[in-house]
């Protein structure tokens, strides 16, 4: 019997041995079979004989040959995912007769390119020379029923997702393009069409119409709508803090002020940054992939005050002693991403970016990247898979990316609204911004109301505000004065509250004592055209759609939850355990939080339909 210490370092990772392995109790990994032995992952000799003692071991982190095979290739990364856009819109035959040339001009095996060029969304549908988005997310789920797809189809004359014959059109249906305040809504191209008359628009009978998005600051003093509401120009507070502050001082404020996550984690910000070490090579991320259909405020902040974002951006870098930042910016928000890279054009012309930044010794370079069409791959880890040309999977955690991230550097992501917060937060101070919100959850928030609100738009409120206030005071209930049936709060996966259960703050700890999330803040109304049943399904059509396939309980279960949605009977015990199933196995929080999202959905409705509660 071989005996091996606990924590040896083999081939660069902690000892794990598989099968016939125990952990007795003075914590040594004793074999307790044989194994047999492998190349990889590495194989541990002993003295006894060859067969009687080879111990298969795998490295604590996990090996991945395109990663390190691109890391020799001089790191293509996003530039591979903009070269497979590029070659997309261009043909309209599928990813494997056009992908493997992509990736033998970067140097890599056609599997690199075939595989994010089948995973995104954008990549992999159906092209021809005419090519429509359709938003089939649930804000605009919503507002028609569904139908508007349908209706789509007809006037165009192809189905979505069918290959189209030379000259014809294509219809690519997405989630979401972030016009949820106005839906339905598609993308002409880049031509956004939206409302009840969207057929009309995209057959030319009328213009296109998409309206700017409503924004409304109910605070009195805007952390995050100064710029866009007033005109408060940005890049006030990042010269001053560069040339006579200091990383500790930057990181001292935000602390301070208790700012959280607004990507739907909650992390504390300041608490992230620490985590990343400040040590060089270290990378910071704005992530743009606003994907929770009901949400726009990313999309506000990025069309209508970019500066801002990239100089909350800026003074990330510092705090984190970054000389990289990078915005990824969701390829359904075209006008978004024009606008981020116009603003870091000027930004580099104005001495904010570059080398010695403002004449001193920082340099800070940022750039921007497209996404391309998925709902994980804003969850960090995909997110930074997708940065390095891969497909947009979440990866095992730990390592977290503030250990190992992009390129195995320390990364720190946060999102748009989060980093838009920190300019005002060093310039009013962060004990300033502690006193506003709640104690335990300080601040400001950019919620966005649905199409059916009768005041739909993005409003910044203070945290803790009543739900029940958003939707009757500065909502206005729903259009024409029709009843409101469920309340979905924090995108899709996020939870449902019912109408009569609106008094709770909005906070991520209120609205979890009551099965929901605070997410993005997205609230999204259903009333009474809607039956709970049709809700249901449009959920599990979602989770179905996005799931991003790396593990199976999410993969399988989603699709699951699909066919037994669609068949309409109840799934009782089935579902209680593919509930469980799902929270308890799968890899992200996407697989994890189907089944509270599912349960809330049927205390909404009074469960309705039978069988789906928890």
């Amino acid at each position: 019997m071989l005996t091996v210490p606990a924590g040896t370092l083999v081939a660069g990772g902690i000892v794990l041995l598989e099968a016939g392995v125990r952990v007795p109790p003075d914590g040594r990994l004793t074999v307790a079979a044989p194994v047999e032995a492998a190349e990889s992952p590495a194989a541990v000799p002993c003295a006894l004989p060859h067969d009687e003692c080879m111990a298969l071991i795998r490295p604590a982190r996990t090996f991945d040959a395109f990663r390190a095979l691109a890391d020799r290739r001089g790191r293509p990364g996003d530039r591979l995912i903009e070269s497979l856009a590029e070659c997309r819109a261009g043909t309209r035959d599928g990813p494997e007769g056009w992908a493997p040339a992509v990736a033998s001009r970067t140097g890599l095996p056609a599997a690199a390119a075939l595989g994010p060029a089948s995973y995104y969304a954008d990549l992999s549908a159906p092209h021809g020379d005419r090519h429509v988005r359709v938003c089939t997310a649930t804000a605009c789920f919503a507002a028609e029923g569904g139908g508007h797809l349908a209706e789509v189809e007809r006037v165009l004359g192809v189905a979505a997702h069918t290959a189209p014959s030379r000259g014809d059109a294509s219809v690519q249906t997405v989630r979401c393009l972030g016009y949820c305040y106005a839906g339905p809504a598609a993308l002409d191209g880049d031509t956004p069409c939206t409302g009840a008359t969207l057929p009309a628009q995209l057959a030319g009978r009328e213009p296109p119409r998409a309206p700017e998005i409503p924004a409304v600051d109910a605070t009195g003093d805007p952390v995050l709508l100064g710029g866009v509401l007033f005109g408060e120009p940005a890049w006030q507070v990042w010269p001053r803090t560069v040339s006579s502050g200091t990383p500790e001082e930057v990181h001292r404020e935000v602390a301070a002020s208790g700012l959280r996550g607004r990507g739907g984690a909650g992390f504390r910000v300041a608490a992230k940054w620490e985590a990343a070490g400040r040590g060089p090579g270290t990378v910071v991320v704005a992530n743009g992939d606003e994907g929770d259909p009901g949400s726009y405020a990313d999309k506000l902040l990025m069309e209508a005050d970019p500066g801002r974002v990239l100089e909350g951006l800026a003074l990330a870098c510092f705090a984190c002693r970054a000389d990289l930042g990078v915005v990824l910016v969701r390829s359904e928000y075209p006008a978004a991403l024009a606008r981020m890279r116009e603003a870091v054009r000027r930004a580099y012309a104005e001495g904010h970016l570059g080398r010695s930044v403002h004449g001193t010794a920082t340099s800070l370079d940022i750039r921007v990247v497209q996404g391309a069409g998925s709902y994980v791959a804003g969850e960090e880890t995909a997110l930074i898979a997708g940065l390095e040309g891969g497909r947009g999977c979440a990866r095992p955690r730990p390592p977290y990316p503030t250990e190992h991230g992009l390129w195995d550097a320390p990364t720190v992501v946060n999102n748009v609204e989060t980093l838009a917060a920190v300019p005002w937060i060093i310039r009013c101070g962060g004990r300033r911004y502690a006193r506003r919100g709640t104690p335990d959850e300080t601040g400001t928030k950019l919620v966005c109301l649905s199409e059916r609100f009768a005041r739909p738009g993005c409003y910044e409120v203070e945290l803790g505000t009543p739900v029940r206030r958003i939707v009757t005071e500065l909502g206005g209930g729903l259009k024409d004065g029709v009843g409101l049936t469920a309340l979905q709060v924090g995108g899709p996966l996020g939870g449902f509250l019912a109408a009569d259960a609106l008094d709770v703050p909005l906070t991520e700890a209120g609205l979890s004592a009551r099965g929901a999330a605070l997410g993005h803040a997205g609230l999204v109304a259903f009333d009474e055209r809607l039956a709970p049943q049709d809700v249901l399904r449009h959920v599990w059509e979602f989770a179905a759609a996005e799931s991003c396939g790396a593990c199976s309980p999410c993969r399988v279960g989603s699709q699951l939850g699909l066919k037994w949605a669609s068949a309409g009977a109840p799934p009782d015990q089935e579902w209680e355990r593919l509930s469980r199933l799902l929270t308890e196995a799968s890899l992200c929080a996407f697989g994890r939080r189907i089944p509270p999202a599912v349960h809330s959905l049927a205390r909404a409705y009074g469960n309705r339909p039978a069988g789906w509660g928890p």
